[in-house]
C-alpha cells in the first residue's frame, strides 16, 4: 500500500486510545515531528507521558529530553533525570548517554564524573556513538576515569567510524599531536575533513590551519580561507582571527584591511587574545579603521591580561611613549618583563636597553 503519514497517525491514534504503549510512543513521535498531523510539542509530550507511565523506555527517554529542553512541558532537570534513569535502568543506550551527561554537567543531580563515565560506558558498549565520543573525552582529560590517550583514541575511533563529527574532530587532533596514536598529519587531515564536511566549526577551523601550513595536505591559502570562512561564519573565534590575518596579509584572498578589522572585531568580542592584540595594532596604525591610540591601548590591555606576549609588549610601548595613556616608564618595564619572561625577544631587548 502507498506510504501515508496521515494514515499511520490514524491507526496509531486508534491503538493509543486503547492504551497500547507502542502506539502511544509512535503517535507522540509523529506529533513531535509534525508528520501526518500538525506539529505539537504539547501533544507529543502528552502521548509520550502515557507510554512512559506504562514503562516504555523509548518514551521515557524522549519525554526526559523534552523536560531537559522544555519542549511541550515546563523545563525540569530533575524530571529529565528521573525519566532518563527509568529508561537507562532498562538498558536504553540513548537514556544512559543522556543521564551520563546530566551527571557530568551536574544538572538535576549532584555532579559526578565517575557516574557519568560509568553511564557513558554502558551506552558506548552498546554502540552508541555519542556515548563513545563522550567516553573518549572523559579518558582524554581524565575525568571520572584514569587519563589515557590510547583509550580516548579507541573510543573516538569507534564513534568517528559511525560518522560522529565531534569524535572525528577529536580523533584528528590526537593524530595531529601523536597522542594515543602514531602521529600522522595525513590521518589528521582525513578525519578533520570528514568532520568539517558535516559542518563542525572546530574541524573546519583546524582543517583550514592544516591547509595554511601545508600539514598533511598541499599548502593552499585559498583552501585555508575557504575553511576558515565556513567556521568563522558559525562564530568560531579562532577561525575569525585566522581569517582576519589572511585578509590583512592578502593571502588566499584579496587584501582588505576593512575585512581584517571586521573579523578581528568579531573574534575579539568573544575574548580571543590574538584577535584583541591584532585589532589593537590595526587601531594603532589606523588600518581599516580610524586611528585611535586609546582604543589600541584598550585592546592591548584586554589581550595582555590573558597573557598574550605581543599585547604585553605593545602595551608596554604605549606606556613608554605615552600613547593613549599617560607616560609611565615603570609600567612599561613591568609589561616588558612579563613578555620577556615568556621569550619575547623585543621585550627582552627593551629591558636590556633600560639598564644602560
Amino acid at each position: 500500500m502507498p506510504q501515508s503519514d496521515a494514515e499511520a497517525v490514524r491507526w496509531y491514534a486508534l491503538a493509543a486510545e486503547q492504551g497500547d504503549a507502542g502506539a502511544q510512543f509512535n503517535l507522540g513521535a509523529m506529533y513531535a515531528q509534525g508528520k501526518g498531523v500538525g506539529q505539537s510539542d504539547a501533544e507529543a509530550a502528552r502521548w509520550l507521558a502515557l507510554a512512559a507511565e506504562q514503562g516504555d523506555a523509548r518514551a521515557q527517554c524522549n519525554l526526559g529530553w523534552m523536560y531537559d529542553v522544555g519542549r511541550g512541558v515546563v523545563q525540569s532537570d530533575a524530571e529529565a533525570v528521573r525519566l532518563f534513569a527509568l529508561a537507562a535502568e532498562q538498558g536504553d543506550a540513548d537514556a544512559q548517554c543522556n543521564l551520563g551527561w546530566m551527571h557530568e554537567a551536574g544538572r538535576g543531580v549532584e555532579q559526578n564524573d565517575a557516574e557519568a563515565a560509568r553511564l557513558y560506558k554502558l551506552a558506548a558498549e552498546q554502540g552508541d556513538a555519542r556515548a563513545q565520543c563522550n567516553l573518549g573525552w572523559m579518558y582524554e582529560f581524565g575525568r571520572g576515569v584514569e587519563q589515557s590517550d590510547a583509550e580516548a583514541a579507541r573510543w573516538y575511533a569507534l564513534a568517528a567510524e559511525q560518522g560522529e563529527s565531534t569524535a572525528q574532530c577529536n580523533l584528528a587532533l590526537l593524530y595531529k599531536e601523536g597522542r594515543g596514536v602514531e602521529q600522522s598529519d595525513a590521518d589528521a587531515v582525513r578525519w578533520y575533513a570528514l568532520s568539517a564536511e558535516q559542518g563542525d566549526a572546530d574541524a573546519q577551523c583546524n582543517l583550514g590551519w592544516m591547509y595554511e601550513f601545508g600539514r598533511g595536505v598541499g599548502q593552499s591559502d585559498a583552501e585555508a580561507v575557504r575553511w576558515y570562512a565556513l567556521s568563522a561564519e558559525q562564530g568560531d573565534a579562532r577561525a575569525q582571527c585566522n581569517l582576519a590575518l589572511l585578509y590583512q596579509e592578502g593571502r588566499g584572498v584579496e587584501q582588505s584591511d576593512a575585512e581584517a578589522v571586521r573579523w578581528y572585531a568579531l573574534s575579539a568580542e568573544q575574548g580571543d587574545a590574538r584577535a584583541q592584540c591584532n585589532l589593537g595594532f590595526m587601531y594603532e596604525e589606523g588600518r581599516g579603521v580610524g586611528q585611535s591610540d586609546a582604543e589600541a591601548v584598550r585592546l592591548f590591555a584586554l589581550a595582555a591580561e590573558q597573557g598574550d606576549t605581543w599585547a604585553q609588549f605593545n602595551l608596554g610601548v604605549m606606556h613608554e611613549q605615552g600613547r593613549g595613556v599617560p607616560k609611565d616608564p615603570s609600567e612599561a618595564l613591568r609589561l616588558y618583563g612579563l613578555a620577556a619572561a615568556k621569550g619575547h625577544a623585543g621585550a627582552a631587548e627593551r629591558l636590556r636597553g633600560s639598564r644602560g
